[in-house]
């Protein structure tokens, strides 16, 4: 069994739904020494999130940040964590919505996703310097 790990730095991105398999992938060739396993990719912060979701219509990204505003919206009046501005408390139910971690089976030395299947990196702060993940990989 091996077991790989790393931590890296994505670069910033706006507010919005990013695509980040192949920054997952140039970070962790590792990735391309496992026959059979798990990719398991872990986001260190609390105002952003990480998923799975259609890789190829870019409109898929605009109706999840559209939807996920409706449910979740700015300066609900009931809120009381609003320490770093409007998009503070909804960015943090967003991110415990979404979820802070996602696992991808390995066959074959690649990522074992569907054929329009992407990761990514659901950023909730209108500005937000970057983001740690943590992508752990194991397997023979």
């Amino acid at each position: 069994m091996h077991w790989f790990q790393k931590e890296f730095k994505l670069p910033s991105y706006p507010r919005g739904f990013h695509l980040i398999t192949d920054l997952v992938l140039d970070n962790c060739p590792e990735i391309q020494n496992i026959e059979k396993g798990l990719c398991h990719i872990f986001i260190k912060h609390t105002s952003a999130s990480l998923t799975i979701n259609e890789n190829a219509d870019p409109t898929v990204r605009t109706d999840f940040e559209s939807h996920l505003n409706k449910i979740v919206p700015e300066n609900a009046p009931y809120y009381i964590h609003t320490y770093e501005g409007p998009d503070d408390m909804p960015a943090h139910i967003k991110a415990s919505l979404m979820g802070a971690s996602v696992q991808v089976p390995i066959s074959n030395g690649r990522l074992n996703l569907g054929i329009w299947q992407g990761i990514y990196l659901c950023e909730h702060r209108n500005r937000a310097l970057g983001r740690k993940l943590v992508v752990t990989i194991f397997g023979i």
